[in-house]
């Protein structure tokens, strides 16, 4: 069965070699589109200023249950919005155990192939107050 209805596209992040952009394929390339979109804040593209996660707005925020609660539903929202390939089962959000980060689990399902996955994305809190 050929899966290239997934798509295929550059690395996240691009990597270079021999002279060409190295590619993702399938299931990676929507786990690193995924990546991707979390990793990008709204305004970072100028011609798509609305494309992104706005998570990066909670980077000082307490390390608590309240930014955990809001990190889910952005990512959630972010997800829905940008990547049409997956369903979002759920998205939850817990402290790490230095604290300076909340680790934001995602678990999804590939709509065309009805494949579960889930992935584990480090969101990095810069907030040094008690």
């Amino acid at each position: 069965m050929t899966k290239d209805f997934l798509g295929t596209g550059w690395n996240f992040p691009v990597q270079i070699e021999e002279g060409r952009a190295q590619t993702s394929a399938y299931e990676e390339n929507i786990r690193q589109s995924i990546f991707l979109i979390l990793s990008t804040s709204p305004g970072e593209r100028v011609m798509r200023s609305d494309f992104g996660c706005g998570i990066h707005d909670m980077v000082f925020s307490l390390n608590n249950a309240t930014t955990a609660g809001i990190l889910a539903f952005g990512v959630r929202e972010a997800l829905s919005r940008w990547e049409r390939r997956i369903e979002v089962l759920d998205v939850g959000a817990v402290p790490d155990q230095a604290g300076s980060r909340m680790l934001i689990h995602i678990e999804y399902r590939v709509s065309a192939t009805n494949s579960r996955f889930n992935l584990v994305y480090p969101f990095y809190l810069h907030y040094k107050g008690a």
